[in-house]
């Protein structure tokens, strides 16, 4: 079956924008990619110092203790959150992780919130959970990936829609 010229000429500006679509992407991709490798050493240390007992492991044993001090874990996410958007800041990032670090941050302690522990709490949990999983996958595959691969692992694929680039 010929297909009408028409078709064809709408197909073919598709497949181009498509085409072009996915270079912007692979360059996106390499760019991101570069600048972890770039800042590796920071982000090493940002993800070892998040990951330390007074920050991952206590504020975790604090939301469960009904502690106001599982607060403080919102700066690690805001200084996590900084570092991840500012490898690709012309870019911005997921509307979903947003989301989760909006719920999770900018949180002051009242002592009402004891009523309405999980609801008042459990968003600070979650949104710094997202964003040193985040931090982690970009240190993983900053250490391991020397370009920006076809075949993609699961934990470069989630920082890849970090940025909307999947």
């Amino acid at each position: 079956m010929k297909i009408p010229p028409l078709f064809s000429e709408e197909r073919s500006k598709i497949t181009a924008k498509m085409r072009a679509r996915r270079d912007e992407h692979s360059t996106l991709e390499g760019r991101l990619l570069a600048a972890i490798k770039a800042r590796l050493p920071e982000l090493e240390s940002l993800l070892a110092e998040t990951s330390e007992h007074w920050h991952a492991e206590d504020g975790f044993y604090r939301f469960y203790h009904q502690s106001f001090k599982v607060y403080g874990l919102q700066s690690d996410t805001e200084r996590i959150v900084a570092a991840l958007r500012s490898l690709l800041p012309e870019r911005e990032v997921n509307e979903w992780f947003l989301q989760i670090i909006g719920e999770g941050t900018g949180k002051i302690f009242d002592r009402a919130h004891n009523r309405r522990w999980l609801a008042e709490t459990r968003p600070i949990i979650e949104a710094f959970f997202h964003a040193r999983t985040m931090l982690e996958y970009a240190v993983r595959y900053g250490r391991e990936l020397e370009t920006a691969p076809d075949s993609l692992p699961s934990g470069w694929a989630a920082v890849l829609y970090l940025f909307g680039l999947r």
